[in-house]
């Protein structure tokens, strides 16, 4: 299969997701709806709300120009005739739905076969969007396979999981090329002129996903004099979570661990926000930390970069950032870590 027809279908498998979960033109249910309800049972963190937004999310980021926008840069080696299909391992997280989903659009992308090893916590989804390429051509089913057993037989792997697991997969996989991943996290830096607007994009970077993603911002650096029940606000569009039961249990056991410890916290009334200086917080948790100046934070930040998924501000902190409102809607070109997905398939194997 060459370059342009699986550049082809992954555009019309972007257009099927974006739509999702409206009637397809027959008037039949999307192709997304049973295996959505099907994840939703196997893992209670994947909400339908959740669900969906992941779908589209990945959709819109399908579109036939940013895909080719990400894909100029690659355009040589993407090209080179009679290069060798290899077998690529992957092994996915299942904190968020789909979350190895950019992993396997880069392994299938750059011509190789895809053998995937998935979290059980999200084995139903992307096996789903596979069933729907191979609509659009059926050599698909050749390149996609997914397993339950150990990876074997392969070229390299790419596989991602917690700082435990990092451990295990450093020792297991060391022999192949290889990209392992470990635990990390979003952080924000606010000024303190932030609009209303930036607030709220704020807010969802925070809550989406039940702040489980490692784009989703755990901790929050504040000026010094800043009152952070000036946020509470922007929460409330987000009251509803607080009727997810594993959500509520975390929400009300991180408050009363703080209550017995006698350890100040805010209570917004769906989140705890405590100063702390960790950059991880636990599900409900918003870790924040004052900071007196903008060069205090420029020397702070870069020790803790390699545990920093991506930085979220309304102006430059010294180190590359997103603006608030998008953690959760990367681009193709935001690899996962810093560390180029593509160059590593067509360059490094």
């Amino acid at each position: 299969m060459d370059i342009r027809n699986r550049i082809q279908t992954f555009i019309e498998t972007g257009r099927i997701l974006a739509g999702y979960p409206a009637l397809q033109e027959n008037g039949t249910p999307h192709p997304m709806s049973e295996p959505a309800l099907r994840a939703g049972l196997v893992n209670p963190w994947f909400t339908p709300e959740n669900i969906r937004f992941a779908l589209n999310s990945l959709g819109h980021s399908l579109l036939e120009v940013k895909i080719n926008r990400w894909l100029e840069a690659y355009s040589e080696s993407l090209e080179i005739p009679g290069r060798r299909e290899k077998r690529i391992g992957v092994v996915t997280a299942g904190n968020i739905p789909l979350a190895g989903f950019h992993d396997f659009f880069c392994v299938l992308i750059c011509g190789h076969s895809f053998l995937g090893k998935l979290s059980a916590q999200d084995n139903v989804l992307l096996p789903a969007i596979a069933k729907i390429m191979e609509g659009f051509d059926p050599e698909w089913n050749r390149m996609i396979r997914f397993v339950n057993e150990p990876l074997k037989d392969i070229d390299a792997i790419i596989a991602t999981g917690s700082d435990n697991t990092y451990r295990y997969f450093e020792y297991y996989f060391s022999r192949f090329p290889h990209i392992i991943r470990k635990s990390r996290n979003g952080i924000a830096i606010l000024q303190g002129d932030e609009t209303a607007a930036e607030l709220e994009g704020l807010a969802s970077d925070i809550m989406l996903y039940f702040g489980l993603g490692c784009r989703s911002v755990s901790k929050l650096y504040i000026p010094f004099d800043y009152d952070v029940l000036q946020l509470m606000p922007f929460f409330r569009p987000w009251e509803d979570i607080i009727r997810h039961n594993k959500y509520f249990n975390n929400y009300e056991y991180q408050k009363s661990i703080r209550i017995v410890n006698k350890q100040p916290f805010h209570d917004f009334g769906n989140l705890i926000l405590a100063e702390d200086s960790k950059l991880a917080s636990a599900v409900s948790v918003l870790n924040f930390e004052r900071y007196r100046s903008k060069s205090e934070l420029t020397e702070v930040l870069p020790a803790i970069s390699d545990k920093i998924q991506c930085v979220v501000s309304t102006a430059d902190p010294g180190i590359p950032f997103i603006l608030p409102g998008t953690a959760q809607k990367p681009e193709l070109w935001d690899y996962a870590d810093g560390i180029d997905t593509l160059s590593f398939l067509l360059k490094e194997i």
